[in-house]
């Protein structure tokens, strides 16, 4: 009630704003900018904010449902306004506003000092001795020069150490399909391996025009002194140069150098994926993987601002998957680097194929590319499998109780998506109706607190999403004990434990009919140790710090007229008993439930000499 109340001021507030271009500040109830926007007409674009609910997505209601007051900035124009929002947000830094990650750094290409050289890509350079070329902007470019370099000149790219690996073991797939010298089988010296990887990194530094002219006047000379052994391998270097040409052709005619960047959305996130040409040829890739509450245009255009905001090297040509009124972003561009802008959403030719393969790029991302790598992919696929579920759990819930003989009884709840730790939907629970150590009660009240909450939700985060798979730290009892519990809120869930060894050691998972052993499923091994180990540091950092919060409130209760509850709210509001005891009586006066009179009781307290 009290937040209809709230929204509906807010409304009504806003529905007195001009019908002028500016931007808008929305803050939180402890006066933190939490977002930052502009609008061509403020009173249209901030009132929608509070209007029907019907009208937002998920992430729009759970911005408005943190605002406490906005206030407004009125400019002269749009483009004004742009230059204004995107100076506010560099200086404050929303939370809900799109904020991407500076991780666009230079990147080397690095030759290792050893007997034989390997050619590998690096972001930084160390004091490793080995030698570097770079830097160069774009990684991309130099992961494509590595990956040919190796190619043209058959240089292993595996992790065999050479020359202790020499004649130990067969040679890899890539010796048999002609991509590999292969150094392991012992049919190239050091010297001729050292002369490969010399003209690996002149290819690199020179380029392919020079590198073929060589090569070409080198075999003529070893056919001429009747070398042809070493005339076909020149010959077989020529034709790898020739057929790297012909692979890097023209993909797109026209600009010399233009961007094209498109999008793509599931229900938790956007991803934006960025293409660069560059005389008609892909230069360079990037993409970025967003959990933003705007609507599509919004989105776009405010990815598009950050992301030209930290680079010099603005193209004057940006197709985009998207059409919406581009005019002051582009002149804003424009502005930055001194040249024209345009921004086009392209309708048919070669510029509408280039955004849609862009587009599916991102689609391709944003499925695969959002935290999860091949190997947690298996290894979710190999969890299934072992448990028999119909599919790989897509959100894994674990929980682990804690206590000290027990004392100061906890629970924690760790929450896994796509394979990876969640940490924002991590939980903590004090038990409340169980009194000493009695862990299968304790667990059967946590899994009850937390479907209650689920029914009680109203949206779908946190509580409000039931898991795929429901995991306990314990064996079969712990198992019995939460059954009941599901079946009491009519929830069919898959529930196992994970039962350790006598060297806390994760063994097997358990259910209500016994053990599966998970001894010969070595992905499922490595997820299901790192969902224990993980929910145990949770749940024991928490009960510590329960017990410190514990006996710093018994400190505080020792001064007359200090009960728990205040104790509570003294340690919430500042964190730590020095906190406390260096506070003025203003500070302290400002914790909620605090009189006058009391915070002058404590303040005196810790002032007073101790007693001999």
């Amino acid at each position: 009630m009290a937040d209809e109340i709230k929204k509906r001021s807010l409304r009504e507030k806003a529905m007195q704003l001009p019908l002028s271009p500016g931007v808008y500040i929305m803050h939180n109830e402890q006066g933190d900018i939490i977002y930052i926007g502009k609008a061509k007409a403020l009173k249209n674009r901030v009132s929608q904010y509070f209007g029907s609910d019907r009208n937002h997505g998920e992430k729009v209601r759970k911005m408005v449902e943190n605002v406490d007051r906005f206030e407004y900035i009125v400019t002269d124009s749009e483009f004004e306004a742009l230059v204004l929002e995107c100076s506010l947000i560099k200086q404050y830094m929303p939370k809900y506003n799109i904020l991407l990650r500076d991780d666009k750094g230079y990147s080397y290409i690095k030759i290792t000092n050893e007997p034989w050289p390997r050619i590998l890509s690096a972001l930084q350079k160390y004091d490793d001795n080995a030698t570097y070329i770079g830097p160069y902007m774009s990684s991309f470019a130099v992961t494509q020069a590595v990956t040919s370099a190796r190619k043209i000149f058959l240089l292993p790219d595996c992790t065999r150490r050479f020359p202790q690996e020499i004649g130990k073991g067969r040679p890899c797939l890539n010796y048999y399909i002609k991509q590999c010298c292969a150094p392991c089988r012992g049919g190239i010296t050091q010297e001729e391996y050292q002369k490969t990887v010399e003209d690996a990194v002149e290819f690199l530094k020179s380029g392919n025009a020079a590198l073929q002219e060589r090569f070409t006047r080198e075999m003529e000379e070893a056919a001429e002194a009747l070398n042809f052994e070493k005339a076909a391998l020149l010959r077989d270097r020529i034709n790898a140069l020739r057929k790297l040409t012909d692979t890097q052709k023209v993909v797109a005619k026209g600009d010399a150098a233009y961007d094209v960047i498109a999008h793509a959305q599931d229900h938790h996130s956007t991803c934006f994926m960025v293409f660069r040409y560059l005389d008609g040829r892909l230069s360079d890739q990037e993409y970025h993987i967003t959990e933003d509450f705007l609507e599509s245009e919004d989105l776009f255009g405010e990815f598009m601002e950050r992301f030209y905001a930290k680079r010099g090297d603005i193209p004057k040509r940006i197709y985009t998957d998207i059409e919406f009124d581009f005019d002051p972003l582009a002149r804003w561009l424009s502005s930055l680097c001194g040249h024209k802008v345009e921004i086009l959403n392209p309708k048919r030719g070669e510029q509408l194929k280039l955004v849609e393969m862009c587009r599916e790029n991102a689609a391709e991302q944003l499925r695969w590319g959002k935290g999860r790598t091949a190997k947690e992919l298996s290894n979710l696929e190999e969890l299934s499998s072992l448990l028999k579920m119909d599919r790989p759990p897509e959100y894994i819930e674990m929980y682990d109780i804690s206590n000290l003989s027990g004392s100061e009884n906890v629970a924690g709840m760790i929450v896994y998506r796509d394979g990876r730790p969640l940490k924002s939907a991590y939980r903590t629970f004090k038990i409340k109706t169980v009194a000493g150590q009695d862990d299968y009660a304790s667990m059967a009240e946590v899994i009850d607190r937390r479907l209650t909450e689920y029914e009680k939700s109203e949206t779908e985060d946190g509580f409000g999403r039931l898991p795929d798979l429901i995991l306990l730290d314990g064996g079969r009892g712990q198992v019995s004990a939460v059954e009941p519990i599901l079946r009491k809120h009519q929830l069919s869930i898959p529930l196992f434990g994970v039962v350790k060894d006598g060297k806390h050691r994760t063994r097997a998972v358990t259910a209500a009919g016994g053990e599966i052993s998970i001894r010969n499923s070595r992905g499922a091994f490595t997820l299901l140790a790192d969902l224990q180990e993980e929910v145990h540091r949770f749940a024991i950092g928490f009960h510590r710090k329960s017990r410190a919060r514990s006996t710093l409130s018994l400190t505080l209760t020792q001064i007359e007229g200090i009960g728990e509850k205040r104790a509570q709210a003294l340690l919430r509001h500042f964190k730590t008993l020095k906190a406390i005891r260096g506070a003025s009586v203003e500070e302290l006066s400002e914790v909620r439930g605090m009189s006058r009179a009391m915070s002058e009781k404590i303040y005196e307290h810790f002032r007073e000499p101790p007693q001999e």
